[in-house]
């Protein structure tokens, strides 16, 4: 099968349309009328991605974050990225990143995410892409808890759940009880505005900045920054949901979950 018999296949449940102006999303290296077999599915592209997926075999990669945010200046092979460029293109390997417009996608990243929190009752934090049939689509959701919590403990709960060394906390009272949770993956400090708009007790969101988290506090909103890392979720949720697809089946495609931790952050 052709990789852009599948990658038309991803477009509909995460059309490019839904993505953030400016976000590269979609075809990043390689060739949409490549034949394929394999696919190795991760959150990012990094070196040791990229040698998982030869040592696999995967002709194509779908990641969530874009191979490629910034533009190469030059090709010298002595710099790691544009070495990984190399090895990308010498095997074969074509590239293809869902970002934001995932993030906005119904059933997609922020609904797994509140579903992992365990949010009931949701709704979309932002508004964004407005389809022909006047369906409006948006990253972030926010909704409730099955009973309140205080936000100390949620904060734990939010380590326990998706496997933390550590998170960060942004709160002036952490005893306070909180239901109403906004969550919007990866990086996502800036919107909080649009939490404290819908009734947001407190907003998780991963790589608040400094001043930001000031503003948080200014404004009484109660903040869990678990990460940028914790959208791997898309993992085990893509790969899933591409073996209920046809033509996934019919053309016996293989679909490999990336093993390799990207995150580039320790805790000690």
């Amino acid at each position: 099968m052709k990789i852009r018999n599948f990658v038309n296949k991803l477009e509909k449940f995460a059309p490019k349309k839904l993505a953030e102006p400016g976000d590269p999303v979609g075809l990043q290296i390689g060739n949409l009328d490549a034949e394929f077999t394999k696919i190795l599915v991760t959150l990012d592209v990094r070196p040791e991605v990229v040698a998982e997926a030869i040592a696999n075999h995967c002709e194509l990669i779908i990641a969530h974050h874009p191979v490629m945010f910034h533009s190469a200046h030059n090709l010298d092979l002595a710099n790691p990225q544009n070495q990984m460029y190399a090895q990308i293109i010498k095997h074969n390997i074509t590239v293809y990143a869902a970002h934001s417009n995932l993030d906005a996608a119904d059933n997609g990243m922020n609904d797994w995410l509140a579903d992992k929190i365990g949010l009931l009752d949701t709704q979309r934090l932002l508004n964004g892409y407005i389809d022909e049939n006047g369906h409006q689509y948006g990253m972030g959701r926010i909704g409730n808890l099955a009973t309140k919590i205080s936000v100390l403990n949620f904060a734990k709960e939010i380590k326990s759940i998706f496997k933390l060394q550590g998170l960060r906390l942004v709160s002036s009272n952490p005893e306070k009880l909180i239901s109403r949770v906004a969550v919007l993956g990866g990086d996502g400090g800036k919107f909080y505005p649009q939490a404290l708009s819908k009734g947001a007790e407190i907003f998780v969101t991963g790589d608040v900045y400094y001043h930001t988290g000031h503003d948080m506090l200014a404004n009484g909103l109660n903040v869990v920054d678990p990460g940028h890392n914790i959208e791997k979720i898309c993992i085990p949720k893509l790969t899933a949901l591409f073996r209920t697809w046809d033509i996934v089946q019919t053309n016996h495609i293989e679909i490999v979950e990336s093993k390799v931790n990207t995150n580039p952050f320790t805790f000690i």
